[in-house]
């Protein structure tokens, strides 16, 4: 699932992003008013959690602006902890709304309940040959081998699985998995994809993880000519 955060606290916004990362979303950060808004009216995303103090446009105007053509499910994320502000949200369209500070789980609850609620359902089971991964049990498998993964491994595959037959390059995976700037002198992402292939597709006949050189990273089921 896609997830826009909006956010101008860099601190928070960090934190949510890995945070969310971690529990299995792809997630986009804006940390400003206007440049958020471009993002929620162009991109395609499955919910976004949104400030209401943000430098450029407020949360408001931009709820006001994504209702205009959109029913995205929208949780407004705010220090203001008024009745007013609290109306005032809901009643532009704002479908569930969170006063800071917060515990990350309820964060998490409640966007899995806005994305619930909705005509969207949330996919929280992906797969591919006989691999597969259970978001919410937090539960991958192999055939009938249970791997055992660290949290940035988890990630790192939900991400390859949900966008499996595309080639995800290096700067995508450690800004999705790592919420990081690639750089060049890092060869954080070449560790991790070799560990995951390690446990993922070394023990078995048919591999999945591949190795596009110069572009990136695939995860695909290929005949055995293409392999």
């Amino acid at each position: 699932m896609h997830l826009l955060v909006i956010e101008d606290e860099v601190k928070l916004g960090d934190y949510l992003r890995k945070g969310l990362v971690e529990s299995g979303f792809n997630v986009d950060l804006s940390r400003d008013g206007s440049e958020g808004l471009g993002m929620a009216l162009t991109g395609n995303y499955d919910a976004i959690v949104l400030d209401v103090m943000l430098p450029g446009i407020d949360g408001f105007k931009i709820l006001e602006a994504i209702r205009k053509s959109s029913s995205i499910p929208v949780l407004m994320l705010t220090a203001r902890d008024d009745v007013v502000d609290r109306v005032k949200g809901l009643e532009s369209g704002a479908d569930d709304y969170l006063a800071k500070p917060f515990a990350f789980s309820e964060l998490q609850a409640r966007i899995r309940a806005l994305l619930r609620r909705g005509t969207l359902q949330e996919t929280t089971r992906y797969a591919l040959a006989d691999l597969q991964l259970d978001l919410t049990t937090r539960k991958a498998t192999r055939g009938s081998k249970r791997l055992e993964l660290t949290a940035k491994e988890f990630a790192l595959l939900s991400l390859l699985l949900r966008r499996q037959g595309q080639i995800l390059p290096r700067a995508i995976l450690a800004d999705q998995v790592w919420g990081m700037n690639f750089d060049s002198e890092t060869n954080v992402v070449e560790v991790a994809v070799r560990r995951l292939r390690m446990k993922i597709d070394d023990p078995f006949d048919v591999k999945l993880l591949h190795t596009v050189r110069g572009m990136g990273y695939v995860l695909e089921l290929r005949d055995a000519d293409s392999a």
